[in-house]
């Protein structure tokens, strides 16, 4: 393996296990002693991770000058997952072989993915990690628009009006939100807003996944008004005044029970472990990119 490569790898094993020994690297590189000894004083001296007695620690992920103001991807897939996990399980049922569907880049419905291997679908989404996934386990038809991706967020954003969105039409759009509330879907920032709204545009029905806590969920820009929204799929924790509010502006409600047992527990599709390590990863690429990959392909 090439210097830069193996340097590359040996931060993202890292990324993965937060510490190692040179033995355990030395046995995951296939490389010599000496040669990992190398990599790592090379990384450290150029605070790509710190060097420690007999191995070396990750460094957290560095943050991003100008990020997205919302929430982190890695931080909610560990959120009310057995919520969302029977939201998603529901979503996906209401999907039919051969019709054409968007999906948002959220947790709720990242988690669709699980329930969708099966299906014979056109998905247009603008999350990275769900393409990934149904592109190795689904014979789904992905599409993804271009743009900048946010990998914290896990969404791929264009801050052009004229994407390859404008040329998809769906019968559903299923969508997770920040929150909800009387005046709607609500978002907390203003390129979600821009891009969410192209996505909802070029869907016939929207259904919303939002597990209870949304519901408490205040934030200071709207997406849509309520009387856009066909379904919102929410978990029995939801309380009657919040269903029958929904309701009464014409919205169907379907409350499902949480699941039993966590997503990691007897659903092997569904990896919390790594799909954590995946976020991570993509975290670590964009600190690699451009820094790491210049001066690795500089040294090379």
């Amino acid at each position: 393996m090439v210097n830069h490569k193996r340097r590359k790898r040996l931060l993202k094993l890292l990324a993965e296990h937060q510490t190692a020994t040179v033995q355990q690297l030395v046995e995951w590189l296939n490389a010599s002693p000496a040669t990992v000894r190398r990599d790592i004083s090379w990384l450290a001296a150029r605070n790509l991770l710190t060097r420690t007695r007999g191995g070396a620690e990750n460094l957290l992920p560095k943050k991003r000058q100008f990020p997205l103001s919302s929430e982190t991807f890695q931080n909610n897939i560990q959120c009310y997952a057995a919520r969302k996990r029977a939201i998603a399980r529901h979503a996906a049922g209401m999907c039919t072989d051969g019709e054409t569907i968007i999906i948002n880049g959220g947790t709720t419905t990242f988690m669709m993915a699980e329930f969708l291997a099966d299906k014979h679908l056109k998905i247009l989404t603008n999350s990275f990690l769900m393409a990934e996934r149904l592109l190795v386990s689904s014979e789904n038809e992905i599409i993804v628009p271009g743009g900048k991706v946010y990998r914290e967020q896990n969404v791929i954003l264009s801050p052009f009006d004229n994407d390859i969105t404008q040329h998809h039409y769906a019968g559903k759009m299923f969508m997770s939100v920040y929150g909800l509330s009387l005046l709607g879907l609500m978002e907390a920032d203003p390129l979600l807003i821009q891009a969410e709204k192209r996505l909802i545009s070029q869907a016939e029905e929207l259904i919303v996944l939002a597990d209870s806590s949304k519901f408490a969920r205040k934030a200071g820009l709207i997406l849509c008004g309520l009387d856009r929204v066909s379904t919102v799929i929410t978990d029995t924790g939801a309380s009657d005044k919040a269903v029958q509010t929904l309701e009464q502006y014409g919205v169907n409600v379907v409350t499902v029970e949480p699941d039993e047992v966590a997503p990691n527990v007897g659903a092997p599709f569904f990896n919390p472990q790594y799909d954590l390590q995946s976020a991570a990863l993509f975290q670590l690429d964009g600190q690699l990119d451009p820094q790491l990959d210049s001066q690795l392909e500089a040294a090379h």
